[in-house]
């Protein structure tokens, strides 16, 4: 694909802008005393810097604009959960997602937009300043490495989300750099391969348990072997991290690394995976931190507070329970993941039944009678305190151990019959071949409703997608409503990717140049 210039980023530098100096994270001093040009200058603001590129990984709404918990929006693609919420009206925006229909104006797009370019925004500023910075040789290097990592991490969700982004690997300066490239798919994957590679060689292997949700050497292994996949599905090529040809051969090796060398392993019990007792556990690679501390009220700026957005969205809209309480049932389940995890053992800790809910229940759009129990509104994970909805304790499990052993056994590792069985040994399951169907069967049991499915079904191709994701007459005994809201039709001709949001290509003047099939 052709580079095409724009001039739309000038919408990403007003949002960069309020966004770089508007977090009270950063406890930044008036503009007149302390701006970003003089306050990076010891190694504790430094820290602090880097502490406020973490913080956007906690971002699930973008104040003004959307609800967008990657979780969430990545579920309701795909074929493992509906659109939900209190009515239709309360999820009408939503609904369109679900259907592939959404709009160009869809706020849940333009909330994932702004988000992850202000976490880009960041980590490029950091990494701009951070060598002139009075700290020590190791900080730099540690916190360089953690920055790129980052920085991969927001383009690998940007990419997978909108295909045709802007790449941008410095702060824009001035009016003058207003005018940008819509960059190729290869060019923005090589780039997150190159952060990822170049991360990989400075990060810690471990770190002490008061820097838990810190980056390590194994988390950027995992991330990459994560992207290759996506890309080399659904582009069908390799790639390039500078000089180093990041193939299939390549990323097995980092693989093999992780499994061998990391010490991570899978719990004995696979529940432990979603309960306060596996945070940060054996299993987890990469985990993203929530929690009610400090305790959260503004509604108007949920993102300031550290609540997981979708254990609320997703939760069940129970009053009256002692294990539940008032979530938003957004992401209903369907009946088509309940018959296929129906005689697995893990079903019990991926689906909660209507059945199995106390309390009175008030049933919501698409209600069908199922709700997550990865991520959802039960009692364990009730904050302390503040606003009751805006203090969800469940941390969010990015990358498990369990994922990199299929991971590599989908890479055809001379081991992936060992670590098949591994993943179903677990949860008391008999060795099955380990053929590549077999392979991505099992990551669908493994990992459903954990933001995963959507993703590989489409680096599975768009024929595939359109057999998985098309769908009608499927129909729960608990289901309520027309047939009409339950069924969906895959638009292949999205590729699956959402609208480039209207406001960046109305900011263009038209220079900016919409996905497909919008």
């Amino acid at each position: 694909m052709k580079n095409l210039k724009i001039k739309s980023v000038l919408a990403l530098l007003a949002i960069f802008l309020f966004n770089a100096c508007s977090e009270d994270f950063l406890d930044l001093k008036p503009l007149d005393q302390e701006v970003t040009t003089n306050f990076y200058s010891t190694e504790e603001e430094a820290y602090q810097a880097l502490v406020a590129i973490y913080d956007v990984l906690t971002y699930q709404s973008t104040p003004g604009v959307s609800w967008m918990p990657f979780i969430t929006v990545s579920d309701a693609l795909s074929d493992d959960a509906f659109a939900g919420g209190s009515d239709a009206n309360d999820g009408f925006e939503w609904d369109q997602l679900s259907n592939y229909r959404a709009q160009t104006t869809s706020p849940i797009a333009h909330a994932i937009w702004i988000k992850n370019y202000i976490g880009i925004f960041r980590a490029n500023l950091f990494l701009e300043v951070i060598d002139d910075i009075d700290a020590s040789d190791d900080f730099k290097k540690r916190t360089i490495a953690e920055a790129k990592f980052l920085r991969a991490y927001f383009y690998l969700e940007q990419v997978r989300f909108f295909e045709n982004i802007p790449l941008l690997t410095e702060t824009i300066k001035g009016p003058s750099e207003y005018t940008q490239e819509q960059n190729t798919p290869l060019e923005v994957y090589n780039q997150i391969a190159l952060d990822l590679v170049e991360a990989i060689a400075d990060l810690p292997e471990s770190v002490p348990a008061v820097e838990a949700g810190r980056i390590t050497k194994w988390a950027a292994q995992g991330l990459l072997a994560r992207a290759y996949l996506f890309y080399n599905g659904v582009y069908g090529g390799d790639l390039t991290a500078g000089s180093t040809a990041v193939n299939r051969t390549y990323v097995l090796e980092q693989l093999e690394d992780l499994i061998l060398n990391s010490g991570h392993d899978l719990f004995e019990d696979y529940s432990h995976n979603f309960s306060l007792v596996g945070e940060f556990g054996i299993e987890s690679v990469f985990e993203i931190s929530y929690g009610d501390t400090p305790p959260w009220w503004d509604w108007g700026y949920v993102r300031g507070g550290n609540g997981n957005l979708a254990a609320q969205m997703q939760g069940p809209r129970v009053t009256g329970s002692q294990n539940w309480d008032r979530g938003w049932s957004f992401a209903p389940v369907s009946h088509k993941l309940y018959e296929f995890l129906q005689d697995d053992p893990r079903r019990p800790y991926t689906i909660v039944l209507e059945a199995e809910l106390d309390g009175s229940l008030v049933k919501g759009y698409q209600h069908t009678g199922y709700f997550s129990r990865k991520y959802t509104s039960d009692a364990e994970h009730w904050g302390a305190d503040g606003q009751f909805e805006l203090n969800r304790t469940a941390n969010h499990r990015v990358i498990r151990f369990s994922d990199v052993l299929l991971m590599a056994a989908e890479l055809d590792s001379p081991n992936k019959q060992v670590y098949l069985d591994r993943v179903r040994d677990r949860v008391g399951l008999d060795p099955v071949p380990a053929t590549l169907d077999n392979i991505l069967r099992e990551r669908r049991l493994e990992l459903s409703l954990e933001g995963i499915r959507y993703w590989d079904v489409l680096r599975r191709g768009l024929a595939y997608a359109t057999q998985e994701f098309t769908y009608s007459g499927i129909r729960g005994p608990n289901y309520e409503g027309d047939q009409v809201i339950f069924d969906a039709a895959f638009n292949a001709a999205t590729k699956g990717f959402l609208p480039i949001p209207q406001t960046e290509i109305d900011l263009s003047g038209g220079a900016f140049v919409q996905n497909d099939g919008y």
